[in-house]
């Protein structure tokens, strides 16, 4: 796909991994949708950087409790730029707790957000397309696929959001190319330090974290290919296998 001119919706876009996705999708000459939850200022600040480097950027607010409020961000989507020509599903909540402590509610916040919402989203951008090619890359977790014995109603989500990409994968070919980034230790959980990292270092082979710019890199290249789908690309260092 080529980027300039594209119009790409990132769920979650206003902070951390998020942010640095849209920033790197603008400076690629994309113009980009930033959903946010409760994030306001920080989706304001966002949208004004992307101005700064030269492109177009509009910001969506909605809650992904709500299966409706996620189909709406495409609509409003269209509505502002016309058309969307990708699909980024990033947002995501990360609640590091095991299994004699989840409860009902837990469960289902992750469910909601992390799973629930991307799909239908994924149906409501499917939709929109047409007869026009498009990409949608969801933003998984290498635990999706390599399962801890914590963090249960997390991994269980992005496990999901593996099986979805798989299977959107084949029920939207050819005209829709779906594929998921797996992230490693890229940034701190919110609230923790550098400590935090360096901790997990021995268990990465590379011996050293990632960075979002890692990120977006794995995530342009998604976008750019015309013949990868389904596919799951670990930005680890290693650390999944």
């Amino acid at each position: 796909m080529e980027l300039a001119g594209a119009v790409v919706i990132v769920t979650g876009g206003a902070v951390r991994l998020g942010k640095a996705m849209v920033l790197g999708l603008a400076r690629a000459g994309a113009r980009v949708v930033v959903h946010y939850g409760h994030s306001a200022d920080a989706a304001r600040q966002t949208v004004a950087e992307v101005e700064h480097i030269g492109s177009e950027a509009y910001a969506i607010q909605a809650d992904f409790m709500d299966a409706s409020a996620a189909q709406s961000v495409i609509a409003r989507a269209v509505e502002h730029f016309g058309h969307v020509d990708a699909l980024v599903n990033s947002a995501s909540i990360y609640e590091p707790v095991g299994v004699a402590e989840t409860t009902e509610d837990l469960w289902d916040r992750h469910f909601a957000i992390n799973l629930k919402a991307p799909f239908f989203l994924c149906q409501a951008f499917a939709a929109q397309l047409g007869d026009r090619r498009g990409h949608i890359v969801n933003i998984a977790d290498w635990r999706g696929t390599r399962p801890t014995a914590s963090r249960v109603a997390y991994t269980l989500t992005k496990a999901g959001l593996v099986a979805m990409t798989q299977s959107l994968a084949q029920a939207l070919a050819p005209n829709v190319q779906v594929n998921a980034i797996a992230p490693g230790v890229i940034l701190p959980p919110p609230g923790q330090g550098e400590e935090f990292v360096a901790r997990l270092l021995p268990s990465i082979p590379l011996r050293h974290s990632g960075s979002p710019a890692d990120i977006v890199a794995a995530l342009l290249y998604l976008l750019r290919t015309t013949f990868v789908t389904g596919e799951v690309l670990y930005v680890t260092g290693g650390q999944h296998l």
